[in-house]
């Protein structure tokens, strides 16, 4: 009997020699993960992929795609609190992305250049009325005008911009920053009727011929509290205060000033405040800063500029130049309970900051809408229970964020953009999460984040001038690529050049790779090097 030998030589090219791929248990399947990002973005934008534009000097594209999900990046920029930051898997390496820097300088950048979005060519024959000219109703107009719906906004104030306007301090958002990114909304071919009010929402619908609304009334009313007071105490609102400076003038306050809040507004008052000339600032508050629902930077930059604040205190009686408030203890359930401690506070002006409310009198009399602690309930389309009538904002059941309004705009658009074509709406799928665990971290180097500059101190208590200072050109391009595009190729060529089958084709022109199941045997070396997780192991039918 002839031996076999013991190996067999085959021709280089042969596909004995070459097609491994039956040797396989597992393949590998290229993937799309959900960022953490884009997950935590409460306007929903598809950050990662702005940020790959970015990173690549393309700023205008990285705009572009901004805009797609945000009219209003320059402002976003500015006031939002970036939650994405928080979500962001760079956080357990070394610092978060800077993506809110970022954003404000693609902003920026638009406004420098003159960037535009071009109008729809067609129009659907539809006409929607949004009441309200804040960041949803702005974005919900945005959204529904290209989408080929003709659309007028009716706002009840002098000027546009709703609480961005007459809520939000200039040191905070630059009222031409705010006008310019109004103005490319309203260049759209989106009809602006200011001083405006709507009183009676279904009468305003039935008379302009209106085929949908959507209700965007912000928060603009201060809550007031009963505070006893004597005759010469001065007590006001935030919500005025911050108000005025848009309009007739700031009040007269004082030297002394007392805010009663623990909010951001209430932050906002006691800096403006310092602004105006008040020598002493303080916020009183009945809990401790951990319990404080101001954000974190707020709390620290008024700190900075020499507001103080009273914690576990709340104020018992105001009058002549004085108020007393009661030292307060927090219970097991961590309410604040009085102790009957009391101390005397000298104070000109009491400026109250605990809450706002939103105007719902033009919703008198329609049936089947729903108001439930002063919000209107709405479906998950955004719609009342009055058809054709939708709502967002600060005037539904939400966080009462811009971020949070615009990301409601946007929303409420696709949906009545559905109902007025008569068809539903239907949501792309969702991927799964890009968890860190996904990542290979090493293959990226040490970047702590950039620090945004900022305005100096002494010129901070004394004018209005923006505090926070945006990015330069070379800093923004460092930030963007500090992504780690956390689960989505963005073609490293890390799978093509660990591949030991050569199973691996690049397709080139940001089209990714594809692979030869044929040669690959399933070894799993890429999956084991994608830097961003994009790889998957699958096994076998």
């Amino acid at each position: 009997m002839k031996e076999k030998p013991f190996a067999i030589t085959l021709d280089v090219g042969s596909s004995l020699a070459n097609r491994t791929g039956a040797w396989r248990t597992e393949r590998p399947v290229y993937v799309d993960r959900m960022p953490p990002c884009n997950q935590a973005c409460p306007a929903g934008e598809n950050i990662q992929q702005w940020l790959f534009h970015a990173e690549s000097g393309d700023y205008e594209s990285a705009w572009r795609q901004l805009m797609r999900d945000n009219p209003l990046p320059a402002v976003m920029g500015r006031v939002c609190y970036h939650p994405c930051e928080t979500a962001c898997n760079r956080v357990q390496v070394d610092n978060a992305v800077g993506i809110n820097s970022v954003e404000r300088f693609l902003g920026d950048q638009a406004i420098r250049h003159g960037w535009t979005v071009a109008p729809p060519e067609t129009s659907s024959g539809k006409h929607v009325l949004v009441v309200g000219s804040g960041p949803a109703g702005l974005s919900a107009a945005y959204h529904l005008r290209l989408l080929g719906h003709e659309v007028t906004i009716r706002e009840a104030q002098e000027k546009p911009g709703g609480m961005m306007r007459y809520g939000i301090p200039h040191y905070r958002l630059p009222r031409q920053v705010l006008d310019a990114e109004i103005d490319r909304v309203l260049a759209l071919g989106v009809r602006l009727e200011t001083d405006t009010r709507v009183d009676d929402v279904l009468a305003a619908q039935r008379d302009g011929g209106f085929d949908a609304v959507f209700l965007a009334v912000g928060a603009g009313i201060g809550k007031r509290a009963y505070i006893p007071a004597g005759d010469t105490a001065h007590i006001l609102d935030a919500v005025s205060l911050l108000g005025s400076m848009e309009n007739e003038g700031p009040p007269m306050l004082g030297r002394r000033v007392a805010v009663y809040g623990g909010g951001n507004t209430a932050m906002d008052a006691a800096r403006t405040a310092r602004r105006l000339g008040a020598t002493e600032a303080v916020v009183v508050y009945r809990r401790t800063r951990d319990r404080m629902p101001a954000h974190d930077e707020e709390v620290q930059e008024a700190l900075e500029e020499g507001v103080r604040v009273k914690w576990l205190s709340t104020i018992k009686h105001a009058d002549g130049g004085r108020i007393t408030i009661e030292r307060m203890e927090l219970d097991e359930s961590g309410f604040p309970q009085p102790t009957g401690e009391f101390e005397d506070l000298e104070a000109d002006s009491v400026v109250l900051a605990l809450g706002q409310e939103s105007d719902l009198s033009l919703l008198r009399g329609v049936p089947d809408l729903a108001v439930d602690h002063g919000t209107v309930q709405v479906a998950d389309g955004l719609m009342t229970g009055h058809e054709g009538v939708f709502a967002g904002g600060d005037m539904v059941p939400a966080e009462r964020t811009v971020t949070v309004a615009v990301g409601h705009g946007k929303k409420a658009a696709r949906h009545i953009d559905a109902y007025l074509r008569g068809e539903p709406y239907e949501p792309g799928p969702k991927h799964g999460p890009a968890d860190f665990d996904r990542l290979n971290t090493w293959y990226y180097s040490d970047a702590p984040a950039s620090v945004r500059p900022q305005l100096a101190l002494a010129r901070r208590v004394s004018t209005f001038d923006e505090v926070k200072q945006g990015l330069d050109e070379s800093t923004a391009l460092f930030e963007a690529r500090r992504c780690m595009s956390c689960g989505n190729c963005f073609e490293c060529d890390n799978c093509y050049g660990v591949c030991p089958d050569n199973a691996i084709t690049k397709l080139g022109s940001g089209k990714g790779f594809t692979i030869d199941l044929d040669y690959c045997k399933g070894c799993g070396l890429c999956a084991a090097e994608c830097p961003s997780g994009a790889i998957d192991m699958v096994p076998e039918e």
